[in-house]
């Protein structure tokens, strides 16, 4: 029921995000690498969340809206635990607070049914690091050339 509820919250979640990332911040550097790539948000921490996630199967990938939502993704290494990703770019900045990243977790029961469970603390603080660090070095390596 949980799981239900959280798809339910995803899906309104772009429409929001897509206003939000409308609007204009008076950042000319911010606002001309946005417009060159043609994206609504941050062009730098979009890439970033691809690259970030792109061992994940992608559901819904919007760049309008600046939504990334994954589909379940089991790690080999752990065949009775699975995730899903949504990763939201809610502004034109590259800074922290223009990423949202909400993260659900599974586990397969004595039965075989997968049963929500707690993400592991520091989960989406990591994933969030690491898109952030990513968008970074994106930016330096395009101010080098």
């Amino acid at each position: 029921m949980k799981c239900a509820r959280f798809l339910a919250i995803l899906l309104l979640f772009p429409a929001v995000f897509a206003i939000t990332a409308c609007g204009s911040d008076g950042d000319d550097a911010a606002a001309s690498d946005i417009s060159m790539s043609g994206l609504a948000v941050n062009g730098y921490l979009w890439r970033a969340a691809l690259d970030t996630l792109s061992f994940m199967p992608m559901i819904d990938v919007d760049p309008r809206s600046g939504a990334i939502i994954t589909d379940w993704y089991i790690n080999p290494e752990t065949p009775r635990e699975r995730m899903k990703v949504a990763v939201f770019i809610i502004g034109r900045e590259l800074r922290a607070d223009a990423l949202k990243v909400t993260v659900i977790r599974e586990e397969r029961n004595a039965n075989g049914v997968w049963v929500n469970r707690p993400v592991r603390a520091g989960t989406q603080l990591q994933i969030e690091d690491a898109i952030l660090t990513r968008a970074r070095q994106l930016r330096i390596d395009s101010l080098d050339k």
